[in-house]
């Protein structure tokens, strides 16, 4: 690891350590929501209710010590209340222009697709260029500036599905997944008397976090591990399955986040390890089924997975 990061060490595993007790036996979405910060991405957590998603959200808030704010997406919410909007200040005869709760480090959009799509499309000038234009004005959002969205995959009355657009915005999609017994068991154990969320402390500061993200940018990735990952790239194109393979946005995204996985397991290279072990989550939510494929009820994910097992692997 280079002289810049050595002090990092520590905190990265602290930061394991402190998320990994709010949310028992979920290391890999730990991991995964660790690399998507490291790599300055964004998350959409899929899955039932009352899994974690919402706890995950504030204990990363509250170990990174950064501003956290919370917006519960419903169908009558209007760009407005993301942004922010020009209100008349009566004394002074003029407008003055008054922050949304999008003006944050952390940002949790708590069951996004319930919002209309006018609604879920204020996030994407945010989320993709780090700043909001309202009237003409662009305004730079808190850097750094990171939104993880939870959605219940299985209700759909009253949603909106996000549109490819609004997927292609974040960096992975993950899903939480029920607790094993013995860790369910010490969820109820860890909340009898207090909910440890209370007992999270901070672990990295902004500006630590934006040293680590610049950082992250100089992990060396060899040029046969780029041609590995175009390979999976262009497989996902021809795939009969899929109408849509990956873009080079999707490229890059899973570039950047295997730079970050080596960060978080202290290495100076990228592997192909870490392209296998974040193909799916990175890409699984950008292809496009073919109509034979979605009545098929074909996940993504495995046609994903199958591709990268059948991708040949560089020496």
């Amino acid at each position: 690891m280079t002289t810049k990061l050595l002090p990092a060490r520590e905190s990265l595993a602290r930061l394991r350590e402190s998320l990994g007790r709010v949310v028992r036996g979920k290391s890999e979405v730990i991991d995964r929501l660790i690399v998507a910060v490291l790599a300055g991405g964004h998350v959409l957590i899929e899955d039932v209710p009352g899994v974690g998603k919402t706890t995950l959200a504030k204990a990363l808030a509250r170990v990174l010590d950064v501003a956290f704010a919370r917006i519960q997406f419903t169908p009558d919410l209007l760009p407005a209340d993301v942004l922010g909007t020009e209100v008349l200040d009566p004394q002074k005869g003029s407008f003055a222009f008054h922050r949304g709760p999008v003006f944050t480090s952390v940002l949790l959009a708590d069951e996004i697709n319930r919002a209309s799509p006018r609604t879920q499309s204020a996030l994407l000038e945010a989320m993709g260029e780090g700043h909001v234009t309202i009237d003409g004005v662009a305004t730079a959002l808190p850097s750094p500036f990171i939104v993880v969205a939870t959605q219940n995959p299985i209700e759909f009355h009253g949603t909106y599905p996000l549109p490819e657009a609004q997927l292609d915005r974040f960096l992975f999609r993950i899903s939480m997944g029920y607790p094993e017994f013995e860790e369910e068991l010490g969820v109820l154990q860890d909340r009898r008397s207090e909910d440890p969320l209370t007992r999270v402390l901070p672990v990295l500061d902004g500006p630590t976090l934006l040293g680590l993200q610049a950082a992250v940018r100089e992990v060396v990735v060899k040029e046969p591990v780029s041609r590995y990952l175009l390979a999976i790239v262009a497989a996902t194109r021809r795939h009969p399955e899929l109408a849509l393979g990956v873009s080079t946005r999707g490229a890059l995204a899973l570039y950047r986040a295997a730079q970050a996985r080596a960060v978080l397991d202290d290495r100076e290279f990228v592997s192909p390890d870490d392209l296998q072990a974040l193909a799916v989550p990175t890409f699984a939510h950008r292809v496009i089924p073919t109509e034979e494929a979605r009545f098929g009820g074909r996940r993504m994910e495995a046609v994903v997975a199958e591709i990268v097992s059948r991708v040949a692997v560089p020496r």
